[in-house]
């Protein structure tokens, strides 16, 4: 067993397993888009990240490619990774706006504005068709090519693949296949019409204090600074001897 500290709490874990292995078998809720039980680790969509180590070494890395060591430290909540988070949702946005999976996400992460050029994609490339293609449907009928911003997903030379059955495992795992609620000629780019309350908590703290929202609640019953505390309390202690003068 190894042991490693996930948000504060003391866990052991199999040798072997990922951090958002690990996290999701204590019930540490991790977002993730191009990561399915069934299929490979990819690490591509960076929904993921989470924070490890501590001070001005700690680095973030996809939880679901990261094995766990001994003595590990993990937080997956802290202010950097929940920024990160967003902006990768953002990125996403930006691709594939007509994606219902991408618009939940951004609803859910409280992502609000696209700061960058609306490209109308119909892919991200988070390698979940092809993955599905090789590993569950043994049909290797598609793959990425070609690098950078020429990146994309095809069949070799472009051209129909004998190996493809018409099987519809690449359609059914694809996120941008699922469109959102508005059609494909909605006026907005973001909808947000499940937008859920922002935790107030990063407002105060460096990090979620609130176990609820680990677990994929609300999290929004934050404490008060000490310091803002302590003056409403001398405020209201100021108030009670003037009124008893």
């Amino acid at each position: 067993m190894i042991n490693l500290k996930i948000n504060n709490l003391d866990v052991k874990a199999e040798k072997g397993w990922t951090i958002l292995e690990t996290a999701k078998f204590f019930g540490i809720e991790i977002p993730t888009l191009c990561y399915n039980e069934g299929l490979s680790a990819y690490g591509g969509c960076r929904l993921c990240l989470v924070e490890i180590g501590e001070g001005p070494k700690a680095k973030l890395a996809s939880s679901c490619t990261y094995p766990i060591e001994e003595g590990l430290v993990v937080r997956t909540d802290t202010k950097r990774v929940i920024e990160t988070r967003k902006m990768m949702i953002e990125l996403m946005l930006s691709i594939a706006p007509n994606s219902k999976v991408i618009q939940d996400l951004a609803s859910k992460f409280g992502v609000t504005q696209v700061r960058f050029k609306i490209r109308n994609e119909e892919c991200i490339l988070c390698g979940l068709c092809v993955r599905m293609c090789r590993e569950q449907m043994d049909g290797r009928a598609i793959g990425f090519q070609n690098r950078g911003y020429r990146r994309k997903i095809s069949t070799p030379f472009d051209i129909r693949s004998e190996e493809c059955r018409l099987c519809g495992g690449c359609i059914y795992i694809c996120p941008v296949c699922q469109l959102r609620c508005q059609g494909p000629q909605a006026d907005t780019e973001i909808c947000n019409a499940c937008l859920t309350m922002d935790p107030t908590c990063l407002d105060v703290y460096d990090e979620l204090q609130c176990w609820m929202y680990d677990v994929g609640r609300c999290g929004t019953c934050v404490r008060e600074e000490p310091e803002k505390s302590d003056s409403k309390e001398q405020a209201q202690k100021s108030k009670q001897k003037e009124k008893n003068v």
